[in-house]
């Protein structure tokens, strides 16, 4: 797998002129997807720790242009970072927003940490799904067919939570007991 380094994916971030609140978003995301990988990665070695730190902190490359251009954020990410010579990378992020496939009895992906990871994180906050989905329907779901979109991701992302705590020790709301805060710039 060819994956941007952590100073690579920082450079990028400034290149693409993301804005600040979005960046503190990212490296949160990218902060509760290594630490889920901390205790995981014993049961799932084939987990890429590197490949899911960038694919985090890329996770909303182009969501700051998608404002102006209406773009889906999520597949011209995951096309930006093929185009750089990151497919493995730009498919995880593509998948940010919804997972091609969860399925229950197969080992955890890292499409899955991220997805998840992103799903748990309001603004730069741990908060419970329920909260951070709950503001994805007051935030997206304005047209018909985004309130059924953001109906099956929610229907995914519950099932993924499933999946992803049978395997940790300690329960969700007990998340951001162990995930490192994000250090404010002064």
């Amino acid at each position: 797998m060819n994956i941007p380094s952590k100073e690579e994916c920082f450079q990028l971030i400034h290149k693409m002129d993301m804005m600040d609140h979005i960046i503190d978003h990212s490296i949160m995301v990218s902060n509760v997807a290594l630490c889920l990988c901390r205790f995981l990665g014993g049961k799932f070695p084939h987990l890429n720790l590197e490949g899911v730190r960038s694919a985090a902190l890329l996770h909303d490359i182009t969501k700051t242009r998608s404002f102006s251009t209406g773009e889906v954020h999520s597949q011209t990410g995951g096309l930006l970072l093929e185009k750089m010579g990151y497919p493995e990378i730009g498919n995880i992020i593509r998948q940010h927003v919804m997972l091609d496939t969860c399925t229950p009895d197969t080992p955890v992906s890292e499409q899955e940490i991220v997805n998840y990871s992103d799903k748990r994180v309001l603004h730069d906050q741990v908060v419970s799904l329920e909260k951070r989905l709950e503001y994805i329907k007051v935030r997206y779901g304005t047209k018909p067919e985004f309130k059924d979109r953001i109906q099956l991701m929610w229907t995914k992302t519950v099932k993924l939570e499933q999946k992803l705590f049978k395997q940790l020790p300690f329960e969700p709301h007990k998340l951001s007991d162990y995930v490192l805060p994000v250090i404010k710039k002064e």
